[in-house]
């Protein structure tokens, strides 16, 4: 079972068999269902408060920086928190976005799917891409919302975490991010009041340091939030961007071992980010089915953001 997306239209993209289609299959709408085969639903540590890390972005493409991420998180959290790991999430922003070098949000969903396919707790939630208003349009998902999504279809639909003592426990659910956008948090007018609120006091964060980012000055300004900050440093620097891999393909140079091979042939498959055109557009043009849930031009965006690689 499943909640709805805020307006009741989102529908999700598949071939009616839950596997990728192929490119000579037609694409056919489906509910959304919250994704949740990989969640560990019974904790394994006695004490420890069940965690869901749940990372938003483009992710045109997913890159290796943002599985490492991941990675990173749960090292920190199993040797310096009370917290125990039982799921970590990619949300891919929607298409309403309108960010240079978008692709559209299928191919990004598909291109998360593939990376996180042999990992067993990293799952793709197609959301945010497949969030419509009544006419079909993509509608743009505040982070703050995303996070509720995530605390209702775990904790509400689900019924939260079987402890170690068999009692039901509430997930926490945390945003998982590079330092990048805890330092937008803390420019005056980038974020709402009340989505920071929600984002950073009834959730919180494990921020990723990036090489060149100055994070205490960012926390300085969110000192009423510092105790649901969490600060991961990068032991071996890794500046991989989505941005950087982009360039290298329109260059048409290698990025093979800068993304997960499986990703590396998708965008070949699929010709991606090859083209002076946003590939998102083309896709707009000749390849998306008609009707309601399709991806179409997105209007402005209601809520303005930070970039998100």
């Amino acid at each position: 079972m499943s909640s709805p997306t805020p307006n009741g239209s989102a529908m999700a993209l598949n071939n009616g068999s839950g596997q990728e289609p192929s490119p000579t299959q037609t694409l056919t709408l489906a509910p959304y269902g919250f994704p949740h085969d990989k969640l560990k639903r019974r904790q394994t540590q006695p004490g420890k408060t069940p965690l869901v890390l749940v990372a938003c972005g483009s992710f045109s493409p997913i890159t290796f920086l943002h599985l490492r991420m991941f990675e990173m998180a749960s090292d920190f959290v199993r040797f310096n928190t009370d917290f125990e790991v039982c799921a970590g999430y990619l949300s891919p922003v929607s298409d309403a976005y309108k960010k240079a070098g978008l692709a559209a949000g299928y191919h990004r969903v598909n291109m998360c799917s593939r990376a996180v396919e042999q990992s067993p707790w990293l799952m793709v939630d197609p959301f945010e891409t497949v969030n419509c208003n009544k006419d079909g349009e993509p509608e743009y998902v505040p982070t703050a919302q995303v996070l509720r999504h995530f605390d209702h279809e775990i904790n509400t639909v689900l019924g939260g975490i079987e402890g170690t003592d068999g009692q039901m426990k509430k997930a926490r659910i945390a945003l998982l991010a590079g330092a990048d956008l805890v330092m937008s948090m803390g420019e005056p007018g980038l974020w709402s009041p009340a989505d920071l609120d929600v984002i950073l006091g009834s959730y919180g964060a494990f921020i990723i340091e990036r090489s060149g980012t100055d994070v205490d000055e960012a926390i300085a300004s969110l000192r009423q939030y510092e105790n649901n900050i969490w600060v991961i440093s990068q032991v071996i620097q890794n500046d991989i961007s989505s941005t950087k891999v982009r360039l290298f393909l329109k260059k048409d140079l290698s990025v093979r071992y800068l993304i997960p091979d499986p990703v590396v042939e998708y965008i070949d498959e699929h010709q991606l980010f090859q083209g002076l055109q946003d590939q998102s557009n083309r896709d707009q043009s000749n390849s998306k089915p008609n009707g309601p849930g399709a991806e179409k031009m997105p209007g402005p965006s209601s809520t303005p953001q930070p970039t998100k690689n």
